[in-house]
């Protein structure tokens, strides 16, 4: 190692003068090890900062579990099967995950609500490395996002950041859904709900799928949920996913996604080529039903934000008014006190009459003049 060393100083062991040799082999001996254990540090830091990162543990064959009769059978009775593509969808406040299968239709069913154990951070995208909040909007997932010997029993990657994460310079890693019941910027779920998870998407790259889409949604996108958080700085964002959801719930298939001037746009006319995410977007293609969705919900949107700020004036006037009146009675009780007690607030130029003298002693009742 030390001649090693020496070699890609630009120097050999042979060509070190003998009285220097040792004392130069030990400096460099000690800058190799000191530079190893800086390189180990460095390492042992990038595992702690990692969100949900995952280890190999053990050889056991979770991963290989075959999917039980049961839910084999759900699948086909709803005209589906274990190689057919799927969807999966996450909704942070309601705390749930949903699988979507295809079906022999060509058309996506719900087969199955998973609850989430937890999940970090509130509702809202993640923004940066180590803020502990989990990513929100559209994912692709590859077998290579695939984590079969995960600390966490089992995981998936979500792929953050994506395409519309890296134009707006967000940053994170290991953002995984997994299991264990312990999230640290994931969505984790128990360990039998993943266990089952992984089998399906398994079992539909299995089948052909090259990839399935993960969608992930801060509360489902009723004009109504979107009136209630219409003041939070995330509402323009959330507009932007809400296309995507409404295209699923309307055609029950996913729509193909891409970003472009640092937005989401989907089903694009863009005739197969890759957008520039920074770059002017294409036109979608037509849909009348979504056309005449999003007039509707922009409607009861404006309507429903406008009648929740009209009710948080009424109380807000409401408040103040109680308080007003609070202040009142306080000061006319305050004032009473003052006439008869000569509590503070009387008119301090008022002071107490004192004669210093006596009072009449009363007289007995049968000495009266």
């Amino acid at each position: 190692m030390v001649k090693a060393s020496f070699t890609a100083l630009g120097h050999s062991a042979a060509t070190m003068p003998a009285s220097g040799a040792h004392h130069r082999a030990s400096l460099v001996s000690a800058n190799v090890f000191h530079r190893l254990g800086a390189v180990v540090i460095a390492a042992w830091l990038a595992v702690g900062l990692a969100a949900c990162s995952s280890f190999v543990k053990g050889g056991d064959n979770r991963h290989n579990q075959p999917l039980n009769s049961a839910v084999v059978q759900g699948l086909r009775n709803m005209g589906s099967d274990p190689g057919k593509g799927m969807v999966v969808r996450i909704f942070k406040e309601e705390s749930v995950l949903e699988v979507w299968k295809q079906t022999t239709s060509g058309t996506y069913k719900l087969f199955k609500t998973y609850e989430i154990c937890a999940y970090s951070g509130d509702l809202g995208p993640k923004f940066k490395e180590g803020d502990r909040q989990s990513p929100e909007g559209f994912y692709t997932i590859t077998p290579g996002l695939m984590h079969p010997k995960s600390n966490y029993y089992l995981a998936f990657n979500t792929g953050f950041p994506n395409k519309f994460d890296r134009a707006h310079g967000r940053t994170g890693s290991d953002l995984m859904v997994h299991g264990d019941c312990s999230s640290r910027g994931c969505y984790a779920m128990t360990d039998e709900g993943i266990a089952e998870i992984y089998a399906l998407a398994r079992e539909s790259f299995k089948g052909g799928n090259p990839t399935f889409q993960l969608q992930i949604f801060p509360f489902r996108m009723s004009a109504a949920n979107l009136a209630r958080h219409a003041s939070s700085p995330h509402i323009e964002f959330w507009k932007d996913i809400k296309e995507g959801y409404d295209l699923f719930e309307l055609t029950k298939t996913p729509p193909v996604w891409d970003v472009c001037e640092k937005q989401y746009i989907f089903n694009p006319q863009s005739n197969g080529r890759v957008l520039d995410a920074l770059g002017a977007c294409p036109p979608s293609i037509p849909n009348a039903q979504l056309a005449a969705k999003r007039q509707a919900d922009d409607q009861a949107l404006v309507a429903q934000t406008t009648a929740a700020q009209k009710a948080a004036e009424r109380k807000a006037a409401e408040e103040a008014a109680l308080k007003e009146r609070s202040q009142a009675v306080s000061g006319f009780f305050s004032n009473i006190g003052g006439i008869f007690g000569g509590n503070p607030g009387q008119d301090p130029n008022m002071a107490p009459v004192i004669s210093g003298t006596p009072a009449t002693m009363p007289t007995p009742a049968g000495q009266r003049p």
